[in-house]
């Protein structure tokens, strides 16, 4: 069991030193957590990819919810809810497995996720025992469908400012909810709604439970989108729909609550639910480069193609890394919580709380690492990628959802940078004092020791530690020289979530290659390494262009020369042939003929 005083707080990670033995890694999974996995592999491969052209037609009204029901019939609905409620009641990180694993589903994945995410767990985490037994058997085992109907039309980012209203009857036993509702998933063949609607002239908004058979409740026909459109999204109208006040969700005003902290777990989720997608692109562009001939050999005996390789995998490598940390981290937060006597529910939400911003940065990273793969998946497949009848056209569109839902991927990184502000001000997280002190290291006299570069990962942990310092360099100044006004500056809010995100990106990689070591050994490992080594190249790149950006933006004169001084210094890492670490991590992948870590 892990203690609050020993586990690691969100955001903590870029000025505390994580051991590689106190974090998860993939491999690390039990063979009850790689059964269900298979379990849901099968449930792919035998439901969804023969139908998958069936599914995207939406020619078929009946088609996804009766392999919705399926789903539900094998437990793969209820992984989260507790035993009592009809689920399994499975640790967290298992249900990020789950969500990893369904990634491939194309469509359906969103059909998953908005069901068993943000369609079910606001009922889980926030209902009363009544509301629990009445309904979470039904959503665990898919007898109901859930949806979750947050935004309006005027209403994306800024949610609490949503127009739909909830009046309540002379009678005092319902409230009539009025309003409209635009991109609910699967709101087609949704039984229940988790609505949210202000009452009266409330600041913030409360959430309601409804189940269609209330009544008051029509749709538009089913949207047109770019992908995903095997998944039912409509917009959803509420007219007098009359909702018993015993199915209000939690306390008035207490809506937005619930959709902020609901969002978080959706986005670390969104961050595991990429990977299956991820993986299964990399290894049909490994395959195909092997199957297609030019000058008389496979495209993947030439160089640029091998690059291309060996870059998806890696950025699948790190996001899965920094995926599963987090989970691991979050789940360890609940049975710390929960042991010290919190309530069950409570604890899960405390928790996930706690790393929003680790569960931010792997929803931006997770998302970006799919536009990346798929985009190059779609370049090595040449003029075939371009053409629907490859199966690289329907994941290239299928993909670019991910980077807008679950809040944008530009308001994901402002937010990630607000809350450890927030934080740091709060006195929660001791950020301003290492701040201070890098700043002195600035005007001092550089240290020349060197590093014992005997030890596996030395050197490029002392990079890690070097990055961290650009981070509370930059971020520091900034926050001194902007005070309140620095959350107006979106520009340069983005810039110092980029340096976290690569830092916590590349630290996830270097641990969990290193953990790899202790358990398989060195010659073993060599190909994680590889990727560790140069996603972190890679990440120093990135720091520095990002930092450099954010310094031109708020100094000038001498303070900016000292700055970039620092910066150069806190970006010097020892150049590594990436060009050769590659060529072998593709040559792994070709032989594999797949995604092979």
């Amino acid at each position: 069991m892990t203690t609050l005083s020993k586990s690691i707080q969100g955001g903590e990670f870029l000025i505390r030193e994580t051991d590689a033995q106190d974090i998860f890694i993939p491999e690390q999974f039990t063979e009850e957590q790689k059964m269900m996995a298979q379990a849901c592999q099968d449930f792919i491969d035998t439901e969804i990819t023969p139908n998958i052209e069936e599914i995207d037609s939406m020619k078929n009204p009946d088609l996804v919810p009766s392999i919705f029901k399926k789903a539900g019939e094998l437990g793969l609905l209820g992984i989260s809810v507790p035993e009592e409620f009809g689920g399994m009641g499975m640790s967290f990180n298992t249900s990020m497995l789950i969500a990893d694993i369904i990634g491939a589903a194309g469509s359906f994945s969103t059909t998953y996720g908005a069901h068993t995410g943000i369609g079910t767990l606001p009922i889980l985490y926030y209902g009363n025992e009544e509301q629990k037994q009445k309904y979470l058997p039904k959503l665990a085992t898919g007898e109901w469908a859930a949806c979750y109907c947050l935004t309006e039309p005027d209403a994306g980012s800024d949610a609490n400012s949503g127009k739909t209203k909830a009046t309540l009857t002379e009678d005092g036993k319902h409230y009539l909810i009025n309003g409209q509702k635009m991109w609910i998933s699967n709101a087609g063949f949704a039984d229940l709604f988790i609505v949210f609607a202000k009452i009266e002239n409330d600041k913030n908004l409360t959430a309601f439970i409804v189940e269609k058979s209330f009544g008051g409740i029509t749709m538009n026909e089913e949207e047109k989108k770019m992908g995903i459109k095997g998944s039912s999204t409509r917009q959803v109208f509420f007219n007098d729909c009359k909702v018993p006040v015993e199915n209000m969700l939690s306390d008035r005003e207490n809506g937005f609550k619930i959709a902020v902290n609901i969002l978080n777990i959706g986005r670390v989720k969104l961050g595991a639910g990429v990977l299956g997608g991820v993986r299964t692109v990399t290894s049909l562009a490994v395959k195909y480069s092997t199957e297609r001939k030019q000058f008389g050999v496979s495209i993947n005996s030439f160089g640029a193609v091998k690059r291309m390789l060996a870059e998806m995998a890696t950025r699948t490598f790190v996001s899965e890394s920094l995926c599963y940390r987090a989970g691991q981290d979050i789940e360890d937060r609940m049975d710390a919580l929960a042991a010290e006597g919190m309530p069950d529910a409570e604890a899960k939400l405390k928790a996930l709380e706690q790393f929003a911003i680790e569960a931010a940065i792997a929803k931006v990273h997770g998302s970006e690492v799919l536009d990346f793969v798929v985009d190059q998946g779609v370049q090595v497949y040449g003029g075939m990628g371009y053409s629907a009848d490859a199966p690289m056209e329907r994941a290239y569109r299928d993909a670019r959802i991910a980077r807008i839902y679950e809040g944008t991927n530009e308001i994901n990184r402002m937010l990630m940078v607000g809350m450890l502000l927030k934080r740091a001000m709060k006195g929660e997280i001791n950020l301003f004092e290492p701040a201070m002190a890098v700043s002195k290291e600035l005007t001092s006299v550089p240290s020349f020791e060197t590093i014992d570069t005997s030890e596996l990962f030395a050197s490029e942990k002392d990079v890690l530690v070097k990055l961290k310092k650009v981070f509370l360099m930059v971020g520091g100044k900034a926050a001194m020289a902007l005070q309140d006004k620095i959350e107006d500056e979106q520009e340069i809010m983005m810039n110092l979530a980029d340096v976290m995100i690569e830092i916590y990106a590349a630290e996830s990689a270097i641990l969990r290659a290193e953990k790899l070591v202790s358990i398989k050994g060195e010659e073993a490992c060599k190909h994680q390494i590889s990727m560790a080594q140069v996603y972190l190249s890679e990440a120093v790149e990135k720091i520095n262009v990002a930092a450099k950006e954010a310094i031109a933006s708020f100094t000038k004169g001498d303070e900016q020369k000292v700055m970039l001084m620092g910066l150069k210094r806190f970006t010097k890492m020892d150049l590594i042939n990436t060009k050769e670490l590659r060529r072998q991590i593709a040559d792994y992948m070709i032989e594999a003929g797949k995604y092979p870590f």
